[in-house]
């Protein structure tokens, strides 16, 4: 689709009134403040139908055309993921999946928000986590029965500076766990949402060369998508883009590091680890000028495979894009985790800097080629089957310790 093509979806409507938003390329233009709220969604309230909005398919040669007819099926003998979409909780300013959600005896949920500088030469991670997914504690405890998530919480925070990185994941129990819809606390460090400004307050210990993070991050959406996904056919684990687009505001102590950028929001939660259900996945995202746009490649441990890509734009429209193939990245330098990517056949896909290489996990940030344009995309490819394994699990406590820190001073 060249660029005449992505400009022309943008008039495009069908009769059930779901709407088409063009792609674009990847630009670094500054992102509204003021946040709209959640708007008129392309999804009413409660259950919607599959055909409404979205179109996750098994396999990679899914049917490439806009869905729209209101059917609940894929045309054809593709199968939809069968799982329904719904949106999540009430008011236009609700911050989607509430930080005091329940979270079910080995289940977990987190909140995830990369960000990049606005000159593209610093970066920022927050993962706020209630039943570390990551844990080998939490692994441990749930190979002796049920477990509760909420004695293995964390926040993990990296800062990727130009000559230097720090990184922090400390797991807490629950003595070290406070929370209400709005207000998370995790030991010393929390994350709250006032209706327009979600604001982290960190204070964690990296190691193991002991250093500090220390400052505050304020993301500022510019629209909210209060609408989840699931991600397997029995709707275990489920996605939800909160704030595909956002302005952050980095201001930190420990490093002493001020920059703006752009940001990004979603959670995820489910009733039963990854590894039970998942192989691997590959996602990205990028902001175009159209809105941003994501991939979610997800392998399950029986090889079903599934599919999302669309964009999100700032009018609140969620439209359903034809997906290039995806195609092999270089494997991780150290630990050579495979890497896919959704680029155009004959496009330049390559890797513009690799920012996390572990042994079941990497973060990057990559260059592709979308309907013929280039873009940056934030990236990240999971294998959960490495991550299954016991020398996987024996390193880990090096990168995560378990702390309890009764005082939040």
């Amino acid at each position: 689709m060249r660029e005449k093509r992505i400009r022309a979806l943008a008039a495009v409507r069908s009769r059930t009134g779901c709407r088409a938003e063009p792609d674009g390329d990847n630009h670094a233009e500054r992102v509204r403040a003021a946040l709209p709220g959640n708007g008129r969604l392309t999804l009413r309230k409660g259950i919607a139908r599959l055909g409404s909005v979205v179109r996750p398919a098994y396999g990679e040669n899914a049917s490439q055309r806009l869905v729209c007819g209101g059917g609940e099926r894929s045309s054809g003998s593709r199968r939809s993921d069968g799982g329904n979409i719904r949106t999540i909780g009430g008011g236009p300013n609700r911050l989607g999946h509430p930080f005091d959600a329940a979270v079910p005896p080995n289940g977990y949920a987190w909140w995830y928000l990369d960000a990049l500088s606005s000159d593209g030469a610093r970066g920022l991670t927050i993962i706020a986590m209630l039943g570390n997914v990551f844990s080998p504690y939490y692994a441990l405890a749930r190979r002796r029965g049920a477990a509760q998530p909420l004695t293995h919480c964390a926040m993990n925070v990296a800062i990727y500076e130009p000559r230097a990185k720090r990184w922090a994941m400390t797991e807490r129990p629950n003595g070290d766990l406070h929370r209400t819809a709005t207000e998370l606390h995790i030991g010393r460090s929390s994350a709250s949402w006032d209706g327009d400004c979600l604001t982290f307050s960190l204070h964690e210990m990296c190691v193991p060369i002991p250093s500090r993070i220390k400052g505050q991050v304020r993301v500022y959406p510019d629209r909210l998508f209060n609408v989840a996904f699931p991600l397997d056919p029995s709707g275990a684990h489920s996605w939800m883009p909160i704030a595909p687009r956002a302005r952050i505001e980095v201001d930190l102590a420990e490093p002493d590091v001020r920059w703006t950028g752009e940001a990004y929001v979603d959670c995820n939660f489910g009733s039963e680890p990854l590894e039970a259900s998942f192989d691997r996945w590959n996602w990205a995202r990028a902001h175009t000028d159209a809105g941003t746009l994501i991939a979610y490649d997800t392998e399950m441990r029986d090889g079903r495979k599934q599919s999302i890509f669309r964009v999100f734009d700032t009018s609140g429209a969620i439209s359903d894009v034809p997906a290039p193939p995806l195609r092999d990245l270089p494997v991780g330098s150290v630990w050579r985790v495979p890497r896919r990517a959704r680029c155009d056949a004959g496009g330049i896909l390559r890797i513009k800097k690799t920012l996390e290489d572990t042994p079941f996990y990497t973060r990057s940030i990559i260059a592709s080629v979308i309907d013929g344009r280039s873009i940056t995309m934030m990236h990240e490819s999971l294998s959960l089957s490495r991550f299954s394994k016991p020398i996987v699990q024996a390193m880990l406590p090096f990168r995560m310790p378990r702390w309890a820190v009764r005082s939040r001073a």
